[in-house]
């Protein structure tokens, strides 16, 4: 397996260390309790550090993929699932901690519901689809907007005592940022489909 490949794998397995620092425990016992602060305080924070980690993958293991020559099939398959798996993981995440509406959440799964139809469609013909430019700016934009939301605790923490209004406006920023996102999720899941749209007949 080659490197690109192994970037991909690895992040994978970081989305689930990511949800370990997002999310408390749900449970009432006072044995939980230290831990569920310690994850609504500085496991926000290390839940960032792991998931801007894990998107940096994403930029490397295409930019050695294609400055080396090491594009393969198992890339081409892997790299989206791999992207999907960290933005759907994190984006419930924010769900159940009531930073964003399950609309924005459902808009996206959705999407990538219908591109991943089209992409197995594609297979039965022996055709393996990589992520288009569109694909990838929409990536881009969600992961940028999961991170401002991502790092609203830190900020606050940091500059609220000194602006104590900003906690009344910080939030949108994040916001505006995903508006961005689902947009350009909408653009290019319309684009993948158009563009692949003979993969339905027959």
């Amino acid at each position: 397996m080659n490197l690109p490949n192994k970037l991909t794998i690895l992040r994978i397995i970081l989305v689930p260390f990511v949800l370990v620092f997002m999310l408390p425990i749900p449970s009432q016992s006072p044995a939980f309790a230290g831990w569920n602060a310690f994850i609504m305080g500085y496991g926000q924070i290390i839940a960032l550090v792991i998931f801007i980690a894990a998107s940096l993958t994403d930029l490397l293991d295409g930019a050695i993929a294609r400055s080396q020559n090491l594009v393969t099939n198992l890339g081409k398959f892997l790299d989206p699932i791999a992207d999907k798996m960290l933005v759907i993981s994190v984006l419930i995440a924010l769900v159940q901690n009531t930073r964003i509406h399950a609309l924005v959440a459902i808009v996206i799964i959705i999407r990538e519901f219908m591109v991943t139809g089209i992409r197995l469609l594609a297979s039965d013909h022996g055709v393996v689809i990589a992520a288009g430019k569109l694909g990838k700016l929409k990536t881009v934009t969600q992961i940028i907007a999961i991170s401002l939301m991502m790092v609203e605790g830190l900020v606050l923490m940091l500059l609220e005592p000194v602006v104590p209004t900003l906690a009344d406006n910080l939030h949108w920023v994040g916001d505006g940022a995903m508006l961005i996102a689902v947009i350009m999720t909408i653009i290019s899941g319309y684009d993948y489909i158009k563009r692949n749209l003979h993969f339905l007949h027959g």
